[in-house]
């Protein structure tokens, strides 16, 4: 019986034991994936400039644990898609707040007005790293509670993300601050840096203000 039942199974393992293969053959990293989508794949950390309605404040990017999702926010700063975005969602806890920004799909004056940018398309793999690891991990979450405590980068107050666009994808051009540490979050969305002067301006922000423009720093 149990020979029968082994050699009706085996087809099935190996074939399982193949795909498996396949997979960690086919492993990409993300020098792959910016020329994929045509970006310059940048491995350092940046600074960046934000002026708003409500005042400015400065972000480091992360680009030394996830460049490919640096590298396309950097294009899009590149290319003035932020200036005059509004912040168009607001979430508010008593304990903290989610901050969007970024081109709102609803919003189809922008899309009007801009069609030769073309940087509503394709959605970009989420990126996540682990400490330790040289790559990052493309296009998996984040669930296994090890795994977690082995990230580089967490939620913390004045952390910034990619919108997410699919289980496993972000959004080429949305994104989010926090104002607070949400480890529920660890793991499911590209964390890519944090605010690291003027806070206080982030607290401030409400639906009606917007980017006034984003300047990379030399």
């Amino acid at each position: 019986m149990k020979k029968k039942y082994f050699l009706k199974t085996f087809p099935f393992i190996s074939i399982l034991f193949l795909f498996q293969s396949c997979i960690f053959k086919n492993e990409v990293d993300s020098n792959y994936y910016c020329q994929k989508f045509k970006l310059s794949c940048i491995q350092t950390n940046k600074i960046v400039y934000f002026k708003t309605t409500k005042g400015d404040f400065e972000v480091e990017l992360f680009g030394k644990d996830n460049p490919l999702t640096v590298s396309n926010f950097l294009d899009n700063v590149d290319n003035n898609i932020y200036v005059d975005q509004k912040f168009y969602k607001i979430i508010n806890f008593p304990q903290i707040r989610f901050v969007h920004s970024g081109i709102n799909p609803d919003n189809k004056f922008y899309i009007e007005r801009n069609q030769t940018l073309n940087k509503l398309g394709p959605s970009i793999p989420l990126e996540i790293k682990f400490k330790e690891k040289i790559k990052p991990r493309y296009n998996y979450q984040i669930k296994n509670p090890i795994e977690i405590e082995n990230l580089v980068n967490t939620f913390e107050n004045g952390s910034i993300a990619m919108v997410k666009s699919g289980k496993n994808k972000s959004s080429s051009t949305e994104f989010f601050f926090v104002t607070g540490k949400i480890p529920e979050l660890d793991g499911r969305y590209s964390n890519f840096g944090k605010i690291i002067k003027g806070l206080d301006v982030l607290k401030k922000i409400n639906r009606d203000d917007y980017i006034k423009a984003v300047k990379i720093s030399n």
